[in-house]
């Protein structure tokens, strides 16, 4: 390995594995934000090695934000450049007391856990660990999550940072970091300061190395609630109508074709993400995706006409069908700027990847972002199985990862 890849390497891993014992996990319930306390202690964390990596303008906002920029080397110009990771971890699993566990020279067989052993991760399950003989692999113990969605993005940035600290030589426009808050609840950019920004950015939060996202699914947030009528079991008939029984006869008429366990590639669905009431009341919670606005009005419209259905089968009953926007299809915005997507492709095949150009089922900040008007594509962080209890990456992942940011740097440096 060169000078440059072995600092960073050990620069990732060492971020990463401190990174990770903080708990961040958001909480969509809260009314605050951030909306878990632990992200302002992974906040201040980070802008404490900001300030000792010499970046200038180092702070955190009152909404846990972190802010730094790192002026241009010298002899050097370029358009402002914007390097962003998220904070929070997922709410699907806990972040708390994360214990990461390092495999070293990995055999290609499965990975058990010592909090867990039920929990197996095998090839079988994650077929990318095939890609990875040889190298260490790291998970967590087997009771949470590991964090690498997206502290390994976070971790990645900041050993592109150490390097061009220690490295003189190593060309970079002007940099601005920004590390966002609760981005797995929908709200990483509610706050965010535009003078902060810069004129083209990149999120750091994909997943197998070499992937570049410039597209992403359009999302809507749906709550349909019922409001019913109890009356005493005993004397029910034809009188009660159970809101909690009613509520989920309608999440079993979704299709389930277009559910996330059968759908894969450019294909949509509908997310039941929760259910609950009683018999007066009941509400499911659903998320909308797909790919294209119109076929996003269509599952839309078959939830509304769903709702209709079932107040004209119990008359009485009342359903409300409450829609909110999340985020657009970067595409949109992307399709405008085509260098900024070749000096991603350019930045992997520097690092010894070949550039995969793969839509994210799923979104980032940098959908919001784009549409704030600063183009931002998504470059692989090398987390995998994300959300769950068997997520995990490689340490080559890591530094693959570091490496690509620094060759971006590169190519969007210009002579002075």
């Amino acid at each position: 390995m060169t000078r440059l890849e072995d600092l960073l390497l050990e620069e990732a891993r060492k971020r990463f594995l401190r990174y990770v014992r903080v708990d961040t996990q958001s909480d969509p319930e809260s009314c605050v934000h951030p909306s878990s306390q632990g992200q302002w202690g992974l906040a201040r964390m980070l802008a404490g090695e900001l300030q000792s990596l010499g970046l200038q303008d180092v702070m955190v906002s009152p909404s846990s934000f972190v802010y730094a920029r790192l002026p241009a080397a010298r002899d050097v110009s370029g358009p402002r450049l914007v390097l962003c990771a998220h904070m929070d971890t997922s709410p699907s699993e806990s972040g708390r007391d994360v214990v990461p566990v390092s495999h070293p020279g990995y055999d290609g067989g499965p990975i058990r856990f010592d909090q867990d052993p039920g929990l197996v991760l095998s090839p079988a399950l994650s077929p990318e660990l095939a890609s990875c003989l040889g190298q260490t692999i790291i998970t967590a113990s087997g009771a949470t999550l590991l964090g690498a969605d997206d502290k390994a993005g976070i971790a990645e940035i900041m050993a592109a940072l150490a390097a061009f600290h220690h490295m003189d030589d190593l060309p970079h426009p002007e940099i601005c970091i920004v590390f966002t808050p609760d981005e797995e609840i929908g709200q990483g950019t509610d706050g965010i300061d535009p003078e902060r920004l810069g004129v083209v950015g990149y999120t750091v939060d994909g997943g197998f190395p070499g992937s570049i996202e410039a597209e992403c699914f359009n999302a809507h947030r749906v709550c349909v609630h019922f409001i019913g009528r109890n009356v005493h079991p005993g004397y029910a008939k034809d009188r009660m109508i159970n809101a909690a029984a009613v509520a989920s006869r309608y999440g079993a008429a979704l299709p389930e074709d277009e559910t996330p366990e059968h759908t894969e590639g450019r294909q949509g669905f509908f997310h039941l993400m929760g259910v609950e009431g009683q018999e007066n009341e009941a509400s499911l919670r659903i998320i909308v995706r797909d790919f294209e606005v119109e076929e996003n009005a269509r599952r839309i419209a078959f939830l509304r006409d769903l709702a209709g259905t079932f107040e004209d089968r119990y008359p009485g009953l009342v359903v409300g069908v409450d829609v909110e926007e999340q985020y657009r299809n970067m595409r949109e915005v992307l399709d405008a700027h085509p260098l900024v997507i070749r000096r991603a492709e350019q930045a992997v095949k520097a690092a010894g990847l070949e550039p995969r150009m793969e839509p994210i089922r799923g979104g980032t900040d940098g959908a919001r972002l784009s549409f704030m008007g600063m183009p931002c594509p998504n470059l692989f962080s090398g987390a995998m199985m994300p959300h769950s209890r068997l997520e995990w990456i490689s340490e080559t992942a890591l530094q693959q990862a570091a490496e690509t940011i620094v060759h971006l740097c590169r190519f969007w440096a210009e002579p002075g």
